[in-house]
């Protein structure tokens, strides 16, 4: 009969230690480049590229739970009424969702609020730091449950946004607003609607848009398509080929071909003079961190004030995953408060 000595059971030990530590070195080492006050929330987000074989799975993914969740806030358990608003001449009723900061009060500021997705996913909802901003300064925010693609293209989605943005701003004596006093935003995909609506209404010149808030805005088709992403970028949350479907999926056309309408890609416009100031946000680990750069320079270039935050060691969507990490907190004061800078 074999013997088993102490050494042997140590040595045991040691090995089936090592094998329980060797997922958390391989998470550790995938994430070294991540912000390490994020790494823990990130290891708790399951990865799903969005294609057309997956989209409804992506469509109804369940929400990553937080290793380190925000404080609980009133504001977030509050549920918001859906308002339905006609559409544009020829297009269907446009359902927002809206939170009212102040009801009653008169002469106040209003942000209208576009959801992110990747253009094929999401739907309408106010992110809680806005909720507050609106109740501590008494706006109007009114979310935009638009018309997803593939099954709405561009046109579709732009007419459901610029919808809302003139309901704001043609019932503003009966909501208490000031129509010059008004801004957009948006994350993501989000971020790319607010920056083509900001385009679309100046380029209508009917509704004055005070300020636009672009959080790692989706403004380029050709971003992982046509022109390789950045290394190093692109590997967490939001992908190349993730992107390439997105865009694909609202234009129509292959995303960064020839037949893509350049003036319906904000990042293929040169016409930017004119455009309302602008927070641009991005990480430096994002997919969009080029193109978001490069935004804002072409803005600030045309004479558009912007405020442009890079993030160091931030993946897409950093400050949702991770929203207690100091540079997420630290980012969302910096957008939060040029909004109120801008609707004071």
């Amino acid at each position: 009969m074999m013997r088993t000595t102490r050494r042997d059971l140590l040595r045991a030990g040691g090995a089936a230690w090592l094998l329980a530590q060797a997922p958390r070195a391989l998470a550790q080492s995938r994430f070294a480049t991540v912000d390490p006050e994020m790494r823990d929330d990130l290891a708790l987000l399951v990865p799903m590229d969005a294609t057309a074989a997956t989209l409804a799975a992506f469509r109804h993914r369940p929400a990553a739970p937080h290793a380190h969740p925000a404080p609980p806030s009133a504001l977030a358990a509050l549920r918001l009424p859906a308002v339905t608003i006609p559409g544009l001449p020829g297009e269907p009723p446009v359902r927002t969702v809206q939170f009212d900061g102040a009801p009653g009060r008169t002469g106040r500021g209003a942000v209208v609020w576009l959801h992110g997705g990747g253009y094929v996913a999401g739907s309408a909802g106010i992110p809680v730091p806005l909720r507050e901003a609106a109740r501590a300064h008494g706006w109007l925010v009114v979310a935009v449950d638009y018309r997803l693609a593939p099954e709405a293209r561009l046109a579709a989605s732009l007419a459901d946004n610029y919808a809302a943005l003139r309901w704001v701003h043609d019932q503003a004596a009966s909501l208490g607003v000031d129509r010059t006093r008004i801004a957009i935003g948006g994350a993501s995909a989000g971020g790319g609607h607010a920056a083509m609506l900001a385009l679309h209404a100046r380029d209508r010149g009917e509704v004055p848009v005070r300020h636009q808030v672009l959080i790692y805005p989706m403004l380029d088709d050709r971003t992982g398509s046509s022109r390789a992403a950045r290394p190093g970028t692109g590997t967490f949350v939001w992908t190349a080929a993730s992107n390439r479907f997105g865009w694909t999926a609202l234009l129509g056309v292959p995303a960064g071909g020839t037949a893509v309408p350049a003036r319906l890609v904000p990042a293929r416009r040169s016409d930017l003079a004119g455009l309302p100031s602008a927070f641009v946000g991005v990480g430096t680990l994002d997919l969009f961190l080029d193109e978001d750069v490069a935004y804002a320079g072409a803005l600030a270039a045309a004479g558009v004030p912007v405020d442009l935050a890079v993030v160091p060691a931030a993946f897409h969507a950093f400050d949702g995953v991770a929203p207690t990490a100091r540079a997420s907190r630290d980012f969302t004061a910096r957008w939060v408060a040029g909004l109120v800078a801008a609707l004071a």
